[in-house]
Order: C-alpha cells, then sequence, then structure tokens
C-alpha cells in the first residue's frame, strides 16, 4: 500500500491511538492515496458534481448511469427494454475505461421508475450478465433524473 511506513510512523506519534483506530485511520488514509477518477467519452457525460465512476484498492465504483446516448446526450426513447440496454452499454463502457467488465461486477443497484416494469428490465439485464451474476437490489423509486424508467450503478473487481 502507498506511503504505509510514512503514515505509520506519523501515526505512532499520537498518544493513546489505539490497535483499531490505527488500522482504520491507516486503511482510510491508504484507500484516498489510491483512488482514482475514471472518465470516457463511450459513456455520457456525468450530468453533476460527480464522477463517471472511482476506482479505489481493486474495486471500480461505477455511478448511476440513465439511458443517455453517448454521443449525443439525448435520452434513449423506448421503453424499458430499451432503456435498460442503453443503461448496461453504458455502464459496460465505464467498467472498460476502469479495466473492468461486466463479469467482474459484484453488486448492482438498479432503480426503476415502476416496479411493475421488473420482468422486462430482468429480461434485458439477464442477457447481460451471462457467465457472472452478481449480487443485486432493485428498488422502485419516486423520480430519476430526466424522468427516466431505470437507473442502474455497480461495484466491481478490477484487474490492478
Amino acid at each position: 500500500l502507498p506511503h504505509t511506513q510514512e503514515y505509520l510512523a506519523d501515526a505512532s506519534k499520537i498518544e493513546g491511538l489505539s490497535g483499531s483506530i490505527h488500522k482504520y485511520c491507516m486503511f482510510r488514509h491508504c484507500v484516498k492515496m489510491a483512488a482514482r477518477v475514471i472518465q470516457t467519452d463511450a459513456a455520457p457525460k456525468a450530468i453533476g458534481p460527480y464522477s463517471q465512476a472511482i476506482a479505489a484498492n481493486g474495486f471500480v465504483f461505477v455511478s448511476g448511469q440513465i439511458p443517455l446516448d453517448p454521443g449525443t446526450g439525448a435520452l434513449v426513447a423506448g421503453d424499458i427494454k430499451a432503456q435498460t440496454e442503453q443503461v448496461l452499454k453504458n455502464l459496460r463502457s465505464v467498467l472498460e475505461a476502469a479495466g473492468a467488465t461486466l463479469d467482474s461486477v459484484v453488486k448492482t443497484t438498479v432503480f426503476l421508475k415502476d416496479m411493475n416494469t421488473f420482468p422486462e428490465m430482468n429480461e434485458v439485464y439477464a442477457s447481460f450478465f451471462t457467465a457472472n451474476k452478481p449480487a443485486r437490489a432493485t428498488v422502485e423509486v419516486a423520480r430519476l433524473p430526466r424522468d427516466v424508467a431505470v437507473e442502474i450503478e455497480c461495484v466491481a473487481l478490477t484487474k490492478q
């Protein structure tokens, strides 16, 4: 881990620092040092003050993707199937920019505007996650950005 020895030397100067707090502080310090911002033109630009993804210590945390065309920034027209397909293509592009793939995803969160569309979303979702079936939570929400029908975020392992 980068700078661990330097941090240990600095932390040892603090009186009364218990072992568990020391380990937590060391972990937080190293995570902060190892984080990098992921950005790619192959996925829609962030529409707010956040990153497309952050890679840290062997993981990539991908921000929620919505069905925007990365080339035009326009919403993809169509039903929940068409929107889910575009969302997953966007996720795949961000993952690839981080050195990961859909096969390395360990957790997804799906946000649906209407839970009645779950079967159609799930059909498309299953076609993208054929070899790997990550842990998943699916929730219905009152509203999503740009009034889309679906948003998906994920956490994946990186090759680094």
